[in-house]
């Protein structure tokens, strides 16, 4: 019997890469899109290029399984956010899952089940030097809403991660473990530590589960507790 398929975008690395050995540990067979590493290679900030990898993902067969886990932060205060990086992070952030979506929806369909996971963030919430970031994760929490109302019929279900801080390669250059900076930022979480990228592929196996068809629409906030006080009830 052929395995049932995944497909997850930005999952060479980070969490994107802890996602897909999840996956494959779960028994799916797992594509991967993403600009470097050994799945399909694309630019998914260019549309055509992503439209070309999807194409050559779903040669094999329907993929009735999705994480949109792509994405681009790039800080700056909200006076000197270029439109140019908003732009990037839209296509990133946004248009790619959508654009993920719509090429993978028609053998869900067929199939009368689906599972899309969204990888939102903390950030959707309000962060400093976030403007294009925030702006676009909560634009994904908004489709994320839209696509549970829409396709819950078919029997796909669509949810978002909201990811709080997660110890990454990139967060680690970012802030150094000894750092005044990061000690503040593990102060602020009420578990005291930071995340780890198996802490969201946990969030996103619960998500992708053929018995989690109940559950759709819904901002899954993996944050140690940060959000409680600031995300509504």
């Amino acid at each position: 019997m052929a395995k049932e398929r995944v497909l997850i975008t930005g999952g060479a690395a980070g969490i994107g890469a802890a996602c897909a050995q999840r996956c494959e540990e779960d028994g799916y067979d797992v594509v991967v899109i993403d600009r470097v590493g050994d799945g399909l290679i694309a630019d998914l900030s260019d549309s055509r290029a992503t439209a070309i990898a999807l194409e050559r993902a779903l040669e094999a067969g329907p993929i009735t399984r999705l994480i949109n886990n792509v994405g681009v932060v790039m800080p700056a205060s909200a006076d000197q956010q270029s439109l140019e990086e908003l732009e990037r992070a839209w296509a990133l952030n946004v248009r790619c899952s959508l654009q993920c979506m719509q090429a993978l929806l028609p053998g869900m369909k067929a199939a009368g089940f689906g599972r899309i996971v969204n990888m939102s963030s903390r950030a959707a919430l309000g962060k400093e030097l976030r403007t294009a970031y925030s702006a676009t994760k909560a634009a994904l929490i908004g489709m994320t809403r839209v696509w549970a109302l829409e396709l819950g019929a078919f029997g796909v279900t669509a949810n978002a991660i909201g990811p709080g801080p997660i110890r990454t390669e990139l967060f680690d250059r970012a802030n150094p473990p000894d750092a005044p900076r990061t000690r503040a930022i593990v102060d602020s979480v009420p578990v005291k530590r930071v995340g780890t990228p198996d802490d969201i592929a946990h969030a996103a196996s619960y998500l992708l589960d053929a018995r989690s068809g109940f559950v759709t629409g819904q901002v899954l906030y993996v944050c140690g507790g940060m959000t409680v006080g600031v995300a509504g009830v």
